[in-house]
């Protein structure tokens, strides 16, 4: 704060320290914006300039964009997170019309205005493809240009420190959070085709009944204590096949078991409540 109050801006803060989560800075930041276009940038993404001028031209060209990304370069690639960030082809590769813009995007306040907030404060992760559902169910498109939009400087622990560093911020409960907001709205299917965490769950909890069904069966027979050795082991040889290493493919099990279970916690938790009611503020300058 004594950063920014060099500036001539204002500066705000949440009345109650619960509302304290994923997102809420967005939010407040799109409720108290004054101008055409808001965009999404977290304290960790220095913004490229040049973007945000081919962005806007983009946006004034085509009257129907309701948010518009680019290009990002991630500055660190230690660990194992990050390494498969670096290959995701939507955020990365592939231009024109996309289902959503991760990663930060310019979009149009009027869009957003029309269904009602920025981001969902429900959710510790995803808040950015819910945004993209809401808005294409109402008929705008999102597109990625081919221009550098930000340089990330993501976290940089370890591939299990900052697995760790998941559950604990409850960022890997984001998909069972998201599951739980479309549960009811007509974009239901397509968040189940968009999002393969969802598909990488089922095979784990499948996974998961058969390592129990062989374990009765062990009690009888000892073959099961073979097949339940086959099963356990099964999965990380499949992983350090496809990644080549090992430690990636350890990785690899080890987190889609624990965002499975952050699959299952986020859509039994508790919503912190409406998203569309605006969190309570006050002004500190």
């Amino acid at each position: 704060m004594k950063l920014a109050s060099c500036y001539p801006l204002r500066i705000v803060q949440l009345v109650n320290p619960l509302d304290r989560c994923c997102g809420v800075g967005a939010e407040i930041g799109y409720r108290m914006a004054l101008g055409e276009y808001i965009y999404i940038l977290d304290a960790d993404m220095e913004l490229n300039g040049d973007f945000l001028v081919a962005a806007v031209a983009k946006m004034e060209a085509d009257s129907g964009l309701g948010g518009v990304g680019g290009l990002v370069e991630e500055m660190h690639i230690t660990n194992a997170e990050f390494r498969r960030r670096a290959l995701d082809e939507d955020v990365y590769c592939r231009f024109g019309e996309v289902e959503c813009l991760n990663m930060g995007g310019l979009y149009r306040k009027s869009a957003v205005e029309q269904i009602g907030y920025l981001t969902n404060r429900n959710l510790h992760s995803y808040e950015e493809y819910e945004l993209a559902l809401r808005l294409r169910a109402n008929g705008w498109r999102l597109e990625r240009i081919n221009c550098q939009a930000i340089k990330h400087y993501g976290h940089t622990d370890t591939s299990f420190g900052l697995l760790w560093r998941r559950w604990c911020g409850r960022y890997a409960w984001g998909a069972g959070e998201l599951l739980r907001e479309v549960w009811d709205k007509p974009y239901l299917k397509e968040a189940l085709n968009g999002i393969p965490q969802y598909r990488l769950s089922v095979i784990v909890v499948v996974w998961w009944l058969s390592l129990m069904v062989s374990i009765v069966v062990g009690i009888s027979y000892a073959e099961g204590w073979w097949l339940f050795s086959l099963l356990l082991f099964a999965p990380l040889v499949f992983g350090v096949l496809q990644k080549k290493l090992l430690i990636d493919g350890l990785y690899m099990v080890v987190s889609q078991n624990l965002f499975t279970a952050g699959v299952i916690f986020g859509f039994f938790s508790q919503k912190r409540g409406n998203p569309a009611q605006p969190p309570e503020i006050r002004l500190v300058k």
